[in-house]
């Protein structure tokens, strides 16, 4: 697995094509039970090289009920983003993630996290990816119907600030699945 890391870390596939130097953001071990699959990393957390290390990680482990420590370490979470690397700022927000990532290294490394319970399908990019045609039209359908992908997938909108009115507009999400997300967890994280 560390051989793995280390030649995703290093990776630049995409040199060229990105406006600053590839720095690929991920966290995993064998031993991992939940894996989170976001979109990429943002300025922030390509700054830092530590994944969700904003305030859309913040919101992520409020979301997960735990705490940054439980959320930092390998054997509990994870981390693998469709792009690995920041993609740039778009003009309303950053870029989508680059397509290169996912096929060249999810499953290599998926294959390795046979201790992974729980997937956690963050964003319509993941979704798409992962659940193809099962996934709903939008992604607020996908994240209503979240028991249809249980007990492998649970879909999650992005957390990020600019999605308020997204959670404005759907506080089901607060009220149903939130609830049920920290519940799964909790129970992942409590079996040994």
């Amino acid at each position: 697995m560390q051989e793995l890391l280390n030649q995703i870390k290093a990776c630049d596939v995409c040199k060229g094509s990105l406006p600053h130097h590839p720095r690929p953001v991920l966290a995993a071990s064998p031993a991992s039970k939940i894996v989170v699959i976001g979109q990429a990393p943002g300025k922030r957390v390509h700054e830092s090289g530590v994944p969700w290390d904003d305030q859309s990680g913040m919101q992520l482990r409020e979301w997960l009920g735990v705490t940054r420590h439980e959320f930092y370490t390998p054997e509990n979470f994870a981390i693998l983003p469709m792009g690995f690397c920041y993609p740039g700022k778009g003009k309303s927000g950053d870029l989508p993630p680059r397509s290169e990532c996912a096929p060249l290294w999810h499953s290599q490394l998926l294959d390795r996290l046979t201790n992974r319970v729980l997937v956690l399908l963050v964003g319509h990019y993941a979704q798409r990816y992962y659940l193809k045609e099962a996934a709903q039209k939008t992604l607020t359908a996908t994240v209503k119907n979240y028991n249809a992908y249980l007990p492998t997938y649970l879909p999650l909108p992005h957390p990020s600030p600019r999605n308020r009115f997204w959670f404005k507009k759907n506080e089901w999400f607060a009220e149903n699945v939130v609830p049920e997300l920290k519940k799964r967890v909790s129970d992942v994280l409590s079996h040994a």
